[in-house]
């Protein structure tokens, strides 16, 4: 999965999204913040802190680390994690594997997720982007039409599930 994305939006999370993003905040906190600030401690024990590029370059990956884990922080203390599918299943919400197939005859798979675990490539979509608000309530079946950055999209809801596997029997 690419790097998360922080931003507004949705407070949920899927349980694997909540472990990313508290195994990132842990990585920053005990591993990278510790290493950048003894090397910025070394840099600064060189001598002139105006010209050496070490000591400049430490400092602003410092800030950039202590403003991750601020949002991380905050993010995690407000997060919704959602781990038990709904009782009806035959309905998209939050957490769902849905395929649709668009006019073409295509089908695509996706998976909505909250808005720090969109990876396109691994096909989750935000709920919150347009995709995903479009999605959300549908049966399989509905026909719809959807005003993405590329143009309009007609698309069939084909299948739901709330597991991998496609089975939705297993827990999300």
């Amino acid at each position: 999965m690419s790097r998360l994305r922080g931003g507004g939006g949705s407070r949920y999370a899927t349980p694997e999204g909540a472990r990313r993003l508290r195994a990132e905040l842990d990585q920053l906190w005990r591993v990278e913040r510790p290493a950048v600030a003894r090397a910025v401690a070394e840099a600064a024990a060189q001598g002139d802190r105006s010209e050496n590029a070490e000591y400049l370059y430490g400092k602003r990956r410092l800030r950039e680390i202590d403003r991750r884990v601020r949002f991380l922080r905050q993010r995690l203390e407000g997060l919704v994690i959602v781990d038990a599918p709904p009782a009806d299943r035959m309905r998209v919400f939050f957490g769902a594997w849905v395929t649709i197939e668009d006019a073409r005859g295509a089908a695509q798979r996706y998976r909505i997720v909250g808005p720090d675990e969109f990876d396109r490539a691994g096909g989750y979509i935000s709920m919150d982007s347009p995709l995903g608000r479009a999605l959300l309530g549908r049966r399989p079946g509905d026909e719809l039409e959807v005003a993405l950055p590329a143009g309009p999209m007609a698309c069939t809801v084909i299948a739901i599930a709330y597991s991998e596997s496609g089975g939705d029997d297993e827990p999300m």
